[in-house]
């Protein structure tokens, strides 16, 4: 996290895994405490319904950051291609990140 130019907290997260996470430079266009998040495919064994993800902050389509409940493997690819954050931590961006705050992804 930065504020005025200065890092002000940092946090380890998990990208995607079973879709890439997209790089680039996007704002937050909504949050929502807590959500549903359904996508991947059967078949595939990529599929998954989760109720009651916390602190989501979509800043790209369906691509967000949020807490993840479901792991506690942080610092390694897990998500289908969201930014995945240790509820607690997710919590912090949550009340810091208003719609409009900047997102930067890099590699």
């Amino acid at each position: 996290m930065k504020q005025n130019g200065n890092t002000i907290n940092s946090f380890l997260i998990s990208s995607g895994k079973w879709a890439p996470t997209p790089t680039g430079e996007w704002r937050i266009w909504i949050k929502l405490r807590y959500t549903r998040m359904r996508g991947g495919v059967k078949a595939l064994g990529t599929f998954y319904d989760l109720p009651n993800v916390p602190y989501t902050m979509y800043y790209d389509r369906g691509y967000g950051v949020h807490g993840a409940y479901w792991h506690n493997n942080f610092g390694q690819p897990m998500s289908h291609g969201c930014i995945n954050m240790r509820p607690e931590e997710a919590g912090i961006v949550f009340n810091w990140a208003s719609v409009g705050t900047r997102v930067v992804v890099h590699n």
